[in-house]
């Protein structure tokens, strides 16, 4: 048999799975929008059925059997040969799991993530912890038969962030910790933008209006997407031409919908910018969750806490939120969305302290994978965190250990790739500033385009041809380096809050 007869058989498996997969995933953003709350038991099953099913076909021998004799062959394209040898390694990480696994902890997920709503709504943690013990159990085996070095909690971390490690996330926090405590202890010694009037009311259709408009902008593309209402906002892809986001309106915080808007509205940038030809192939699937939280965080903080993106936006916002607006100053808006300020929420937090929210998240994590914290006790350890590390208190279980949707989809490992992707997004952007003419007086004029063709170029059509630190290598000239991000956050903070 032929190569491609070999390649065209290895690709038609692969397609099976990945259609059952993104029919689970259409499944789950139901979950999370629309479902009725009844629905919820019928969901996990069927959730449960197709993930499976999925596994079953995944894991076969006759996958494998076709993927040793292509890598024999020594494919000359290089993009099916790079898909082959992902997806080969991609292979034996699944055989590791048993179909029973893979059903008992879709099933446990989605009960998890329907207790965790109820939760929030009643700020009740008693009726979310039995569902994360189970979780945090599931989890553990999970890191015992993938196998680790060091940490169990480097075979999870390796799931969002391939090749990520423990003890350099741990000295890479450590450099953060030590840069951000004292920068942000010589702003906090000057007087506070003032930002009152981004919490007078601004009406909830008028807000979604404008975040439409921001996304259009962007160079979102709503003819391959949709954006609705979620407790949490989230992203999720089906295909690069079909790609959701959620986001959500509080009347009384105009910040909450329209950074959460650019930063999914920047994930599905990501996703439509994939290579439609090497659909469900590891070519056309993202890089890694850093790698995708940078895109994200390129948006919303670099490109959409700019000066420059407000320049273009700012007479709109003001034409709609008279009441609220016309007497600030582009300058004083400006400064007042960058303010500095230890907060309660994650997702609300400035691009600062911030890390501070990531690396409370990471450190609980790590304790309860390791056994070191006990379930019961993360609402008390949560609470302790946030007074140690950003001299907070906090006042309820919704704003404290329940604000996240992660932990109830079984997700550990993944909030590390928030700070890493914030320190993406600027050493991408600082690279783009030098090979984009007029970048930024283009972003000051609302053209958006320049930078997401950039992008395009050369980060989203990419794939998972390299791995993070390598794409990092091949856009800037070198891997992740923090002092980029440093560099960044005390210029801009320096200006902002006139420190010498």
């Amino acid at each position: 048999m032929s190569s491609n007869d070999l390649y065209k058989q290895y690709t038609d498996i692969i397609h099976k799975v990945v259609d059952i997969d993104y029919a689970s995933a259409v499944l789950q953003w139901d979950q999370e929008t629309y479902i009725p709350e009844k629905g919820a038991e019928f969901r996990a099953q069927q959730l449960s059925t197709l993930s499976g099913l999925a596994h079953d076909i995944y894991v076969a021998p006759e996958l494998g059997t076709i993927m040793n004799e292509l890598i024999k062959a020594k494919l000359s394209d290089r993009i099916q040969s790079r898909n082959v040898e992902l997806s080969h390694k991609d292979y034996f990480r699944e055989k590791k799991y048993s179909t029973d696994f893979v059903i008992e902890i879709s099933n446990e997920t989605s009960k998890a993530f329907h207790n965790w709503v109820k939760a929030r709504e009643e700020n009740n943690p008693s009726l979310f912890l039995p569902n994360l013990e189970k979780l945090v159990e599931l989890k553990r085996r999970e890191a015992d038969f993938l196998g680790y070095e060091d940490h169990p909690y480097n075979a999870l971390m390796d799931d969002y962030e391939p090749g990520a490690k423990v003890k350099e996330i741990d000295v890479l926090f450590t450099e953060v910790r030590n840069h951000l405590k004292e920068f942000i202890k010589r702003i906090a010694a000057k007087p506070a933008p003032k930002s009152d009037f981004l919490f007078f009311k601004y009406d909830k259709q008028k807000q979604w209006d404008f975040g439409i408009d921001i996304l259009k902008q962007m160079g979102f593309d709503f003819t391959a997407g949709r954006q609705d209402i979620s407790v949490h906002p989230f992203t999720t892809s089906f295909n690069p031409k079909d790609v959701r986001i959620t986001t959500k309106v509080e009347e009384n915080d105009f910040r909450s919908m329209t950074w959460s808007c650019i930063h999914e509205g920047g994930h599905a940038l990501y996703e439509q910018g994939l290579s439609s030809e090497q659909y469900g192939l590891p070519c056309g699937e993202a890089c890694s969750l850093g790698i995708h939280e940078s895109q994200s965080r390129l948006w919303e903080n670099v490109v959409g806490r700019s000066l420059n993106f407000w320049k273009a936006n700012y007479s709109k916002l003001q034409n709609l939120f008279p009441e609220n607006l016309s007497a600030v100053s582009l300058e004083d808006f400006y400064k007042s969305i960058n303010a500095v300020k230890p907060s309660l929420i994650r997702i609300e937090a400035d691009e600062l302290t911030y890390h501070f929210h990531i690396m409370i998240r990471y450190e609980l994590e790590k304790r309860m994978i390791e056994g070191s914290l006990k379930v019961t006790d993360v609402p008390d350890a949560w609470n302790e965190a946030y007074k140690n590390y950003l001299g907070v208190d906090v006042p309820t279980y919704r704003q404290g250990m329940l604000q996240d949707v992660h932990w109830s989809h079984g997700s550990f490992g993944y909030f590390p790739t928030y700070s890493l992707g914030s320190f993406f997004a600027v050493q991408f952007y600082n690279t783009a500033k030098k090979e984009v003419f007029d970048l930024e007086k283009n972003i000051s004029e609302g053209n958006m385009k320049p930078l997401l063709d950039w992008l395009r170029e050369k980060i989203h059509k990419h794939g998972r041809y390299y791995n993070p630190q390598e794409l990092c290598e091949v856009v800037t000239g070198e891997k992740l380096n923090y002092r980029y991000f440093k560099q960044y956050a005390e210029e801009k903070y320096s200006n902002i809050y006139n420190i010498g």
